[in-house]
């Protein structure tokens, strides 16, 4: 009985699937553009992120060594 439903389930879905009705062309529609849309936030994402990585690095970098600078010149005083 099961394997009967199942047979007639995968029959009526290849008979039908020469055409795609309008709200299913709009879901897949729909379907591509969230990919889209979150395919390219995570590579804003990652661009983004590893940029802001960098730059508070390099003004960490930048601070210790104006830090190291007074400190020099107040050792000399």
């Amino acid at each position: 009985m099961v394997k009967k439903n199942i047979r007639l389930i995968f029959v009526a879905q290849f008979e039908n699937s020469g055409n795609m009705e309008f709200t299913q062309y709009l879901g897949f529609l729909a379907f591509l553009t969230v990919l889209t849309i979150g395919f390219w936030l995570m590579m804003f994402l990652v661009g983004f992120v590893s940029y802001w990585v960098g730059g508070a690095t390099v003004e960490l970098i930048k601070e210790k060594r104006t830090k190291n600078k007074a400190d020099e010149t107040d050792n000399r005083r």
